[in-house]
């Protein structure tokens, strides 16, 4: 799999992770890289209040994590090498992905049908309704969500999508994937391809990065706010369709 610029995000001390990054260098060859993820356990209190902001309607309900910090500058720090290495699309994969044979099928699609400042999704589970089907090929599907999903763990970006999200991202006050949902803020014109051919294996690869324990109150008080956050998240997406 080669023509494509990709670039694999990992931290150097997740080493359940490095034998899988060796198996993507692998499937994409010399046009693959790893670019070394920020890790959140190196942020300072400094390096926080220099990119956390007020945000944006609707407000995000919840204090970020330090990993989910970490993630969206990881994600930031992808689109601006898409603009300074000037190429038109590049895959972000993150380091627990895993690819099975429907993945060819869907990145050809999706590269068959990238028009300017679109940035395509390969979810991991089919949660998302079409708005619109742009293409099919055989049984996949490239289309745009009436309400974007979440995850971000793998995406085609176009330089143009890159330079929207880079421009209203310079502070940030939820998880990135929560920000990619927000396409009345940065106009980018994402989509999902499904079936994606792409799967987490972050369970398998020692768990997640992001994530930090919390006790019983936070946990129930998270499962309260979280469903009405995500009912103004959908009725503003179906009222700013692209």
């Amino acid at each position: 799999m080669t023509g494509l610029k990709t670039y694999i995000l990992h931290l150097p001390r997740s080493r359940a992770r490095k034998q899988n990054v060796d198996r993507l260098m692998n499937v994409f060859g010399g046009d693959a890289l790893v670019h070394e993820g920020v890790d959140g356990e190196q942020l300072t209190r400094q390096n926080i209040s220099e990119v956390m902001g007020d945000g944006f309607a609707p407000r995000y309900p919840f204090t970020l994590r330090r990993g989910e910090i970490a993630a969206f500058l990881s994600h930031r720090a992808c689109w601006k090498r898409i603009l300074d290495e000037g190429v038109d699309a590049a895959l972000v994969i993150e380091d627990d992905v895993f690819l099975n044979t429907r993945f060819d099928e869907a990145l050809e699609l999706s590269r068959r049908s990238l028009g300017e400042s679109m940035l395509i999704r390969f979810p991991v589970q089919n949660r998302e309704r079409p708005d619109r089907v742009l293409a099919t090929r055989q049984k996949t599907q490239l289309f745009r969500p009436r309400v974007i999903g979440l995850g971000m763990q793998a995406q085609l970006v176009t330089r143009g999508a890159a330079e929207r999200l880079l421009e209203t991202s310079n502070c940030f006050d939820r998880p990135v994937d929560t920000f990619i949902q927000a396409r009345w803020l940065h106009e980018a014109d994402v989509l999902s391809v499904w079936p994606s051919g792409v799967t987490e294996m972050s369970a398998d690869l020692g768990g997640s990065l992001i994530g930090e324990t919390k006790g019983v109150g936070d946990r129930i008080s998270r499962e309260l706010r979280r469903p009405i956050y995500r009912a103004i998240v959908a009725l503003k997406s179906r009222r700013n369709r692209a």
